[in-house]
């Protein structure tokens, strides 16, 4: 496998989550489990496109998923957002991993207020007890799985970029 063919392979897989995600606000576990074997097989390969080895994958994974964890304990994220962070990290290691969740933080806070200010949501509403948040057509109205995806997309393919223009 060359390394083209593992960033192509990591770009299809986390556009399918964002894509998911936006639409459905749902992320089918195969599609994490196809993501969490091919991060695995191109670690193995030593064909990783954020070059990690298959240990730094395995430890990026096990971070992933325990730093988010308990936000799915207190009900404050799906648990899909929790696997797809896992997956994340097996696929760049746990180095990126809280630059990209302070991005996609930042993010889904701006998407979230910018849908508050659109549908006029009282604040008062947000004080619902189990309920999410706040949502939009019967969903969550915030992708924060998308809002992990994309910038890990960016951060390689400027990564991509930044390697041959040296």
């Amino acid at each position: 496998m060359k390394l083209l063919t593992a960033f192509l392979l990591f770009i299809a897989w986390a556009t399918a989550v964002t894509v998911c995600d936006c639409r459905a606000r749902r992320i089918p576990n195969a599609l994490v489990i196809a993501g969490l074997v091919a991060a695995l097989s191109c670690a193995l390969l030593l064909q990783a496109p954020f070059g990690v080895s298959v240990t730094q994958a395995m430890i990026g994974m096990a971070v992933g998923l325990v730093a988010l964890m308990p936000f799915f304990a207190l009900n404050m994220m799906g648990a899909a957002d929790v696997k797809v962070f896992a997956v994340l990290g097996a696929w760049c290691g746990m180095h990126p991993l809280l630059g990209l969740w302070m991005i996609a933080s930042v993010a889904a806070g701006l998407h979230a207020l910018w849908l508050l200010i659109r549908s006029r949501t009282p604040l008062a509403a947000l004080r619902r007890g189990s309920a999410p948040t706040f949502e939009v057509a019967g969903r969550r109205a915030t992708p924060y799985a998308a809002c992990l995806c994309v910038p890990a997309m960016i951060a390689l393919t400027m990564g991509l970029f930044a390697e041959h223009i040296q």
